[in-house]
């Protein structure tokens, strides 16, 4: 087992190295360079190489030959949906008018509007928006790197792309004892989904009459359940109602997969630490900015985030720059529903700028995320960086519906496809402009 956890991460490590060889230097130049091929970097890509409508004039830098749609990857590991319905490959899903680069970026060279890749190639660029994502930390919780990819542990995680087919296995593989689930103490791409994945996993054994055998809990580093309290009372409600324990200021520290231990830090109290044994555990591991943008400071925040206005999303020193996205140091709840009410305001200012114009839009923080509580119920909690709801329906969307479940499973990822990824998808705020009249006061 030594062997294969040394070569994974052995194959990790060589991802970032540089190539020194004798092949070639290419230097590109471009308007627009896209740092990114994710959710937040393919619509951008999509949605300016359209308006440019210019050969290359758009450059995208993504090293993946694989896209995944990871808003499923709840569903994935719940076994309501397939694995392989949230990948397509990147060839399929960047703009054909953009120019994509395999590689990655190894140095930002702000000052003089250039970037060097992990190939060994220079990319100048006039505008640049760096769209990079949240990394996961895996290695930072000692015995989770050890477990986490051992077949015969009982841990897993919905937030990697090679753990998550996992997760379901390992679900269905617990019969009695103690359930753990956990939330890190560091910014989550999603975080409502580390308690999804508890609602799924405690309705599958309440179907199959295991439920009275298994203990759920759900230790969260945060101080509230939710951060709305529209929808944190509902989240109560559903917790106290299935008899799931939750346990507030609760931070995973370490495991022992040999004991099938996991140790905690309890916030609120420094020095105090709580060691529970599980027959199931499931880490949301903790994450951060990328390790390339921790490395060029005049780009982030003091905690690695690309530093940017909240409202124009333009980078707080260089106008050329631009951010989007989970790598952003923006203080809006990262989800998809985000990126696309991003999109639209970072799309308008950039045309802005490049005619020379002031930038007149603005982004109010817009996060969506839906709270999946069982196999066929779903709260979608809609807010702005007030914390304040924001919601599309004339329902009260902090209630349990059906409908909103079968959003989540059928409608927004085709949304995702064949919408977002084409730049054509900017959040429901043109819905709300209708659905307004028939709410109730």
């Amino acid at each position: 087992m030594s062997r294969l956890l040394l070569s994974h991460n052995s194959i990790q490590l060589l991802k970032y190295m540089p190539i020194k060889n004798g092949s070639r230097q290419v230097h590109h130049s471009c308007k627009i360079l896209v740092v990114g091929g994710g959710t937040a970097g393919c619509s951008m890509a999509a949605k300016l190489s359209r308006k440019l409508n210019t050969p290359e004039q758009v450059i995208v830098v993504e090293p993946s030959d694989v896209h995944y749609y990871q808003p499923l990857f709840t569903l994935v590991g719940g076994g309501i949906s397939p694995y392989a319905s949230s990948r397509r490959f990147m060839k399929d899903v960047l703009p054909k008018k953009a120019k994509w680069l395999k590689t990655s970026v190894v140095e930002f060279q702000p000052d003089v509007n250039k970037v060097s890749t992990h190939n060994g190639d220079t990319i100048q660029y006039d505008i640049m928006i760096v769209a990079l994502g949240l990394q996961l930390y895996w290695d930072k919780i000692p015995g989770l790197t050890d477990s986490i990819y051992d077949p015969d542990a009982q841990v897993c995680s919905i937030y990697g792309t090679d753990t998550v087919p996992q997760v379901f296995k390992k679900i269905k593989n617990t019969e009695r004892g103690t359930a753990l689930f956990t939330f890190p103490n560091t910014p989550v791409k999603c975080p409502g989904a580390p308690q999804k994945i508890v609602y799924i996993a405690e309705d599958y054994y309440r179907k199959r009459k295991l439920r009275s055998g298994i203990e759920i809990v759900y230790n969260t580093s945060l101080p509230v359940i939710f951060g709305v309290k529209k929808y944190a009372d509902s989240l109560w409600d559903v917790c106290k109602r299935r008899d799931i324990t939750v346990n507030l200021q609760t931070n995973l520290v370490k495991i022992d997969p040999s004991k099938k231990q996991a140790t905690f830090e309890k916030l609120g109290s420094p020095g105090e630490t709580l060691t529970q044994d599980y027959s199931f555990l499931h880490v949301t591991p903790p994450m951060g900015p990328p390790t390339v943008l921790k490395e060029h400071p005049a780009l982030t925040n003091e905690a690695g985030f690309v530093s940017v206005d909240p409202k124009t999303l333009q980078h707080t020193k260089y106008s050329n720059i631009f951010g989007i996205g989970d790598c952003t140091s923006t203080p809006n709840s990262k989800t998809m529903a985000a990126i696309a009410a991003q999109g639209k305001v970072l799309y308008q200012n950039i045309l802005d700028d490049l005619a020379g114009k002031p930038m007149t839009m603005a982004y109010d923080g817009y996060a969506s995320c839906p709270l999946i509580t069982c196999y066929n119920k779903c709260i979608l909690a809609e807010f702005d960086y007030n914390l304040q709801p924001k919601e599309t329906f004339p329902v009260n969307q902090s209630k349990e519906f059906y409908s909103m479940f079968l959003l989540k499973k059928y409608v927004f990822p085709f949304i995702y496809w064949r919408l977002m990824l084409k730049g054509y998808w900017n959040g429901p705020e043109f819905i709300r402009k209708f659905t307004k009249f028939l709410k109730k006061d």
